[in-house]
Parts: C-alpha cells; sequence; structure tokens
C-alpha cells in the first residue's frame, strides 16, 4: 500500500480529545505514515510538540495563526524559539495574513487596521525566527495573496513557504512557486464545486505540492461535513492521483518526497 503524509492536521483540538489514539490507528491502517500537528498560539504550540514527543509518527510546526493575531505578546520571537528548537518541530506557523477574519465591518476602520498591523508584525516575527534556525513556514493566506507576496520576499532564499489549503488560482500558484515556495491541497479538491481548485491542481507540478487535511475541517467526499481525520489523505490522494493522471504510487513518492525536502526534521 502506498504511503503519505498529513502534512497539516491540528490533533491537539478538542475534537480529537476523547480518541486520538484510536485517530492515530486509523491513519497507521490507511498508510499514513507521518502527520504534522499545526500550532495556531503559544499554547496550542506547546500541545503539538507535547503529542510529537508522546507518538512516533507525530512531529509539530509552533506558531501563531493570523486570525488571533490581537492575541499574540508583542515580542512573539523569544517564546516561539524556545519551542521551535525541540528536535520535532519541523517548521513555524500556521502563520501568515488573513484578511478575511479581520475584525470590524468596515474594511478601512481602526479595527482592520489595528489588526492587518498586528498580524504583518507576528509574521515577519515568526519568519525572523524560521530563518534564525533554519526552518521553513507553514502559511495561511485568506483575501491576502499581494501583502503575504511581499512580506515574504525579503526572507526569499532562505525562508521557503508552504500555502496551506490552496485554493486560489494557478496564476497565483506560479507566482507563489517562482518565488521558492510550495502549496497544499486538502479535501477540498473531493467537493463537487471545486472544480477551479482541480484546475490549479492539475496546473501544478508535482514535485510542489503537498496533500493534508486541515483536520478536523474539511472532511473530503465521502465523509463530507463530518470530522476530519489524518486517515482521510487516503480519499484526497486518490482524487489527486486521478487529477495528476498518475497512480497512488508515483504520487506518493513524489509528494512525500516533497515533504521531506521541505520539512528536513521529518526524517528524524
Amino acid at each position: 500500500m502506498a504511503t503519505f503524509y498529513d502534512t497539516h492536521a491540528h490533533l491537539d483540538y478538542p475534537d480529537f480529545g476523547q480518541d486520538l489514539e484510536q485517530v492515530l490507528e486509523r491513519a497507521a491502517a490507511a498508510g499514513i505514515a507521518k502527520i504534522i500537528s499545526i500550532g495556531t498560539d503559544l499554547e496550542s504550540s506547546a500541545r503539538a510538540v507535547k503529542l510529537a514527543e508522546r507518538f512516533p509518527g507525530v512531529y509539530a510546526a509552533v506558531g501563531w495563526h493570523p486570525a488571533h493575531a490581537t492575541a499574540a505578546p508583542d515580542d512573539l520571537g523569544p517564546a516561539l524559539v524556545e519551542l521551535a528548537r525541540h528536535p520535532k518541530v519541523v517548521a513555524i506557523g500556521e502563520t501568515g495574513l488573513d484578511y478575511h477574519h479581520a475584525p470590524g465591518e468596515n474594511p478601512h476602520g481602526p479595527g482592520d487596521r489595528e489588526s492587518k498591523e498586528k498580524q504583518a508584525a507576528i509574521f515577519r516575527q515568526q519568519m525572523e525566527v524560521a530563518a534564525e534556525l533554519g526552518l521553513n513556514c507553514v502559511v495561511h493566506q485568506r483575501d491576502a495573496l499581494e501583502d503575504v507576496l511581499a512580506q515574504m520576499e525579503p526572507f526569499s532564499g532562505s525562508v521557503g513557504g508552504v500555502f496551506h489549503c490552496f485554493v486560489d488560482e494557478p496564476r497565483a500558484m506560479r507566482r507563489i512557486l517562482a518565488m521558492g515556495s510550495l502549496v497544499s491541497f486538502t479535501g477540498i479538491v473531493t467537493f463537487k464545486n471545486a472544480g477551479n481548485v482541480r484546475d490549479t491542481l492539475a496546473a501544478t507540478p508535482p514535485d510542489r505540492f503537498m496533500l493534508e487535511t486541515d483536520c478536523p475541517y474539511l472532511a473530503p467526499v465521502p465523509y463530507r461535513g463530518k470530522r476530519c481525520e489524518p486517515a482521510y489523505v487516503r480519499e484526497i490522494a486518490e482524487l489527486v492521483s486521478q487529477v495528476k493522471g498518475c497512480s497512488s504510487e508515483e504520487l506518493s513518492q513524489a509528494s512525500c518526497a516533497t515533504a521531506l525536502s521541505f520539512f528536513p526534521g521529518l526524517a528524524r
């Protein structure tokens, strides 16, 4: 059976509080060999590290999600560095910019401006930590592509990003790849109304994307609407193989090699 990685999961969320061991057993049975549990603030990141310590096939990314940026400390760096030095931390994130969730109804109001400024500051700090430690970033981008690319440009060559849960058009994908970053696809690619995402997937070179669940969200067909879990990478991979016109084994080899290159710590 071809093996795959779930490069973006939120295993520390309460959704998995009652049956995490069984969730991981199902993932292993489905051939999901490695899972990255993603932090969304310092507490969540610390939980991700604890899970990585507890389970051999689980790794961690530590960071602060842009949607929660206003709650972040002004100087996030020192605490993040301390977490990120753990040997099973493979990336910084989830970080980036999210203008869709910026507070306030007026897009030019002070609430939105303050939120965006704090998001930008926290994003920059996390890229600085990534550069210091030789790690890449897991990037959350929503309605903010131009600003995300502009903020990442000074770090080009030292910090790469994987734009997770990618749903933008092929042109945006090509711009991201041109700056040395990658994209990642979720169960959205299986949705009936996601033809545009499948078009982007079809246009993405086989060595420039990864697979993820973003669980507990975005369960693929036929589980749509239910809690997602890492085992469902198998269903995502089946659809991706069809779109790319390749075998499961070929997709496994390409996507896992890409993940190991982007997240070298997965080899530990």
